[in-house]
């Protein structure tokens, strides 16, 4: 039988971890850059950041997001000045819109049943991409699909306990499908600076004027722009530094 002392030893531990001491060299080194150099990020390797981008973890594999790299000169001289000309835009290698999409749950759901790698598809797998995901998001005309979906939660609630709450409205969505893409954004970031690049992400940008540049239509949100490229020796502002972790850690 093993004891607490030999499950222990067998856990991972940061001496056993030799990735850990790798991320954390990437993550404590991040920082938004607001300055960058001529130097151009590799298409492969922002490929690999775009791909990685893609592994980060999000509701039911569904992965409500996109991405835009702006190359195109005109595209660009655009964009920067939709981002309020800030040195961030203006000197980045790389512009990056990074699009959160409310529309794609039914399609993307039908995709995964026919690109889902066990074959033949689970039973389970078929029903909750046919049926749960559905029951989730769906709403009806003029949301009366979402007002039954609320009665029976409240319902089932109170009979039988908690029961996750399903999308009752437009803005239920959105949150869940900024939410995941926030979590690609991320990885995007991180992977960046892995390759030994930077970015800064960028929420102060024209909206509109950016998506009628992108021809991006209401189901497709800007949830922030991303300059990347080399870090420029002027390109930190400020000393990094956070609260206390006890002010927002609750053990409970």
């Amino acid at each position: 039988m093993s004891t607490n002392t030999d499950l222990k030893d067998n856990m991972a531990t940061p001496t056993h971890t030799p990735q850990l001491q790798a991320f954390r060299d990437v993550v404590e080194s991040r920082r938004s850059v607001r300055r960058f150099t001529d130097t151009p990020i590799p298409n492969d390797v922002l490929a690999d950041c775009l791909r990685l981008a893609m592994l980060a973890p999000n509701s039911s594999n569904l992965q409500p997001w996109e991405f835009y790299v702006i190359d195109d000169a005109d595209n660009r001289k655009r964009a920067v000045k939709n981002c309020m000309n800030q040195n961030a835009a203006k000197t980045s290698a790389r512009l990056i819109a990074v699009v959160a999409r409310t529309d794609i749950w039914q399609s993307h759901a039908q995709q995964i049943l026919r690109e889902y790698p066990d074959k033949p598809v689970p039973k389970k797998v078929k029903d909750y991409y046919t049926k749960v995901v559905a029951l989730d998001f769906l709403r009806g005309p003029v949301n009366v699909v979402s007002a039954a979906k609320w009665g029976a939660t409240q319902v089932v609630r109170r009979l039988k306990g908690p029961i996750k709450s399903p999308y009752y409205t437009f803005e239920d969505t959105k949150n869940w499908a900024t939410n995941n893409t926030s979590l690609a954004a991320e990885n995007l970031m991180l992977a960046l600076r892995a390759h030994g690049f930077d970015s800064c992400a960028m929420g102060g940008f024209d909206e509109p004027a950016m998506k009628r540049l992108l021809g991006l239509n209401s189901d497709q949100h800007i949830i922030m722009m991303i300059g990347a490229g080399e870090r420029a020796d002027n390109g930190v502002y400020d000393t990094q530094y956070r609260f206390d972790q006890d002010q927002f850690v609750h053990y409970v």
